[in-house]
C-alpha cells in the first residue's frame, strides 16, 4: 500500500500535473506544426523547386526497377530508403525548434523585465514606546 500513496503523491504534485499539460499541449501544437509543414510550407517549397514532391522522394534498395510513387514502390513490396520524408520530418522539427526557441526567449524576456522593476520601499519601521509617549506629549503641550 505504500508504493500506491507514494506514486499518488509524486503524481499530483505540481511539476508532474505541468509536465503532463506541457505534453499534451505539445502534442496538439506538434499537430499544428505538421500541418503547417505539410500544407503550407511544403507546396511552396515544392512551386519554388519546379513541382519537386519531397514525400514522394525515394531510393528503390530491392533492384533496378522503376516506381512512380514510393506508394507503389511498397505496394510492390520494395524495399525503399523514404529520404523525402527524412527531409519533410527535419523541416517539422526545425519550425518547432524556432517556435520553442522564441517562446522561451519572450519568457526570459518577461522575467528579467519582473526582476528590473524596482523593488517596492520598505515600510519605516513602527515607532518605539519613548517616541509614542514623547510625540503625545508634544501634542499635549502644543495644544495648550
Amino acid at each position: 500500500m505504500g508504493f500506491v500513496k507514494e506514486f499518488k503523491e509524486f503524481a499530483m504534485k505540481g511539476n508532474v500535473m505541468d509536465m503532463a499539460v506541457g505534453v499534451i499541449i505539445g502534442g496538439a501544437f506538434g499537430k499544428i506544426v505538421t500541418s503547417m509543414v505539410n500544407d503550407v510550407l511544403m507546396p511552396i517549397i515544392s512551386l519554388c523547386t519546379g513541382g519537386l514532391d519531397f514525400t514522394n522522394l525515394f531510393v528503390n534498395l530491392s533492384g533496378s526497377e522503376k516506381y512512380e510513387t514510393i506508394a507503389a514502390a511498397k505496394e510492390a513490396g520494395a524495399s525503399v530508403l523514404a529520404y523525402g520524408q527524412f527531409i519533410q520530418n527535419i523541416v517539422d522539427f526545425l519550425i518547432v525548434a524556432i517556435c520553442i526557441f522564441l517562446m522561451i526567449k519572450a519568457v526570459n524576456k518577461m522575467n528579467k523585465k519582473k526582476e528590473e522593476a524596482p523593488a517596492p520601499a520598505p515600510e519605516p519601521p513602527a515607532p518605539s514606546k519613548e517616541e509614542v509617549l514623547l510625540t503625545e506629549i508634544r501634542d499635549l503641550l502644543k495644544n495648550k
